[in-house]
């Protein structure tokens, strides 16, 4: 349904006429959103400028450039944005918590690297130095394993309990190989996911927006529901079950970005005992139906705990997948399992196989970085960072709700220990504007946007400090601008019937070249 509806909504956008009063607020709200929008337009183009300048001369040949351009904001204004509030890709150098763009500014990083960076970029470096120096004198020889390879197997199946590891070029393959087994030695065809949840870009994880064809062998189903666990008990097809933890975090909704930011009904909330509660329920019906059940932590393994996910919530799965950041900043994947599901032959049928193979898997240099990664994990400074990590973390987001509340600011935090989404109490349709002024402050944010911030560990208080300062100061130069503006008829209700009306005319309108009521014509760009 989500790709037939998506199939259906037509390009339209807000012109400068009507780009700061969609919401209808009166004049002076008007005129103040088009001077600090403005004033920020000039901000943009004198600070980043040559950080901005070098991205668009790479965006027209890159296609992930031409892509997060786009979907920054929600596709009516993106147009407008893309034209005045140029935003740069580029950045010169990491240190501490902090990068720096081409034009010398220094940004607190809340991007996370994608959820690679959870010690500190400075930590990262340091793998990598050392294990391009451990392991030099093999180099980029493929196929046969350097010593340390040894030592890297023996602690992933300690951390993760299991008997057997596999080593692929990506978190994505990983997973892909987990349910290939899966569906290998149950003799079962589909694989569940749970609504919302992101498991790499592959078509049988991803069956909606996004994946050309339809998805024919999975079943998505509702997280913490009593009715998905029926479907487990009740169907014989079900060969693994796919959890990705992080999906606690917003359960049954897709990963947070301020490009879906069309109203305030964005909400994430982390409740660690019912979670718990519901992977122990999952626990015991898979075990009961002889369904693999998989947790994927490429994101979240070694973030919330040394034994990620299954020490967090306290339930063992049967495979688990890790990535990110596993091998000390370079690119990998990681499947580790019970030895009757990892196994891809048949002793008895010697030629039923189930074949997975990557040129690049278990790399050199890879395996050489991840060595000094879990060497350091058992270091005692690395150590000393998960002490207390939940209660440090949720502290902080308390905090900073607390300083929003008092300033009657219209943002919220929602955490899942060090990873965090921001969402929007008041109806408005102007919350993404948030990340321009945040970028503004000196915060780095990647192209999702507000909808994920994420720390690395190495968080001391006085930086925490400075990044919500920062969260402040951007919030209260937005709100004075204008861009929260409300009334009693602005609700989240009323703000998605207008949008609906402005769907309905611009797919009427299809081929048109006139303006539509207070739109500009569609696919004219």
């Amino acid at each position: 349904m989500a790709r037939r509806f998506a199939s259906w909504v037509p390009f339209y956008e807000y012109g400068d006429s009507n780009f700061f009063g969609i919401d209808s607020a009166p004049a002076e709200t008007i005129a103040a959103r088009r001077a600090g929008f403005t004033r920020l337009a000039a901000l943009f183009e004198q600070r980043f400028k040559n950080t901005v300048e070098q991205t668009a001369a790479l965006a027209g040949s890159v296609s992930d450039l031409e892509f997060t351009s786009r979907y920054r904001v929600p596709f009516q204004f993106s147009g407008h944005v893309r034209r005045h509030l140029k935003s740069g890709s580029f950045v010169q150098s990491s240190s501490g918590v902090t990068v720096t763009d081409l034009d010398g500014n220094r940004f607190y990083d809340l991007t996370g690297s994608y959820g690679v960076n959870v010690f500190g970029y400075d930590f990262y470096k340091g793998c990598i130095e050392r294990g391009a120096e451990r392991v030099r004198d093999l180099g980029p020889v493929l196929g046969a394993y350097h010593p340390v390879t040894a030592h890297n197997v023996r602690r992933l199946l300690e951390i993760s309990g299991l008997d057997e590891v596999s080593f692929h070029m990506s978190g994505t393959e990983a997973v892909m190989q987990a349910v290939r087994l899966a569906r290998y030695h149950t003799q079962r065809s589909h694989l569940v996911r749970f609504c919302g949840a992101y498991h790499g870009w592959w078509g049988d994880v991803q069956p909606g927006v996004g994946n050309p064809v339809p998805a024919r062998e999975t079943y998505t189903l509702k997280d913490l529901d009593a009715a998905a666990l029926k479907v487990l008990r009740t169907r014989r097809d079900i060969a693994c079950v796919l959890v990705n933890p992080l999906q606690a975090l917003h359960p049954n909704a897709g990963a947070p970005g301020d490009s879906t930011l069309v109203d305030s009904s964005r909400q994430a909330h982390f409740d660690r005992d019912a979670y718990s509660v519901w992977l122990k329920q999952l626990r015991e019906v898979c075990t009961q139906r002889g369904i693999a059940l998989i947790f994927d932590e490429v994101f979240v393994g070694f973030r919330i705990g040394v034994g990620g996910a299954q020490e967090y919530f306290g339930v063992r799965a049967d495979m688990v997948t890790y990535g990110k950041t596993v091998a000390g900043g370079l690119p990998v994947g990681v499947l580790c399992g019970k030895r009757e599901l990892m196994r891809r032959f048949r002793d008895d049928r010697p030629a039923d196989i189930c074949f997975a193979r990557g040129t690049f898997n278990s790399h050199p240099y890879v395996m050489g970085a991840m060595y000094e990664f879990l060497i350091k994990l058992d270091s005692a400074p690395v150590r000393a960072l998960y002490r207390g990590l939940d209660d440090l973390w949720n502290e902080r987001a308390r905090r900073l709700n607390d300083r929003l509340a008092a300033a009657s600011l219209p943002v919220r935090v929602a955490n899942m220990s060090s990873i965090w989404t921001l969402y929007y109490p008041r109806a408005s349709g102007y919350n993404w504007m948030l990340q321009y002024y945040l970028r503004a402050a000196g915060l780095a944010l990647s192209w999702v946007g507000t909808g994920r911030l994420i720390f690395s560990l190495n968080y001391t208080e006085e930086d925490f400090t400075a990044v919500a300062d920062r969260i402040m100061s951007a919030a209260e130069e937005m709100q004075r601008d204008g861009w929260w503006w409300s009334d009693s008829q602005l609700t989240n209700k009323a703000i998605k019937r207008r949008v609906l009306k402005e769907l309905i005319q611009a797919r009427w309108a299809s081929g048109s070249t006139s303006p539509i009521g207070s739109i500009s014509s569609p696919r004219i760009k």
